[in-house]
């Protein structure tokens, strides 16, 4: 058996070992204008009340969108749309208008202006509570106002079902996978 090689760096452009993530998109509306942007960077922050964190680069014309408007939406797509994800991962709605351009159906929202994406299989609506910078980005915090999902891809138990619908994976540099319902394990209750 061939010892493993274990790498030491402090090199900012060294860190890439938490994906795969989540892809998900973005939305927001300010100025008359929505728009969509691809990120791997959130997470559910709390339960009770419910409430999220992204990370977005101020340059981002989402985030100027966002900060204008106090909040934003994050749309869980299936596989089936990675062309769309990258699409909107890889171009500005400076420059362009995204829902135009890709042919973005969107739904109305019910307590924010931020677009909810029709092929989503969840989105959150969010009002934003703070927004501090961190290196290269800004970390949103939203309070999830509304939550859309179709209730026909998760289980009993609220879990999605991958006989259904399969989430979007991103391992960096535009590669993309998804999860295989083979490879589900329930554990159990592990007691410390």
């Amino acid at each position: 058996m061939t010892k493993a090689i274990r790498i030491t760096s402090e090199e900012p452009e060294a860190i890439f070992q938490h994906r795969p993530v989540v892809a998900t998109i973005v939305t927001a509306h300010a100025k008359g204008r929505d728009n969509a942007l691809a990120i791997g960077l959130h997470t559910l922050i709390s339960h009770n009340p419910p409430i999220c964190g992204i990370a977005v680069m101020p340059q981002k014309f989402t985030y100027e969108l966002i900060a204008e408007s106090k909040e934003f939406g994050v749309n869980f797509m299936p596989f089936e749309e990675v062309k769309l994800v990258c699409a909107v991962g890889t171009s500005t709605g400076r420059k362009i208008d995204k829902f135009q351009k890709f042919n973005i159906a969107k739904e109305k929202s019910v307590r924010t202006g931020a677009p909810i994406l029709e092929k989503a299989y969840a989105a959150y609506e969010c009002k934003l509570i703070d927004d501090t910078g961190y290196g290269s980005h800004r970390w949103l915090v939203g309070d999830i106002v509304a939550v859309h999902w179709l209730k026909e891809v998760y289980t009993p138990e609220n879990t999605l079902d991958l006989n259904k619908v399969n989430p979007i994976l991103f391992l960096g540099r535009n590669l993309y996978l998804t999860a295989s319902k083979d490879t589900i394990s329930s554990i159990g209750q592990i007691i410390h």
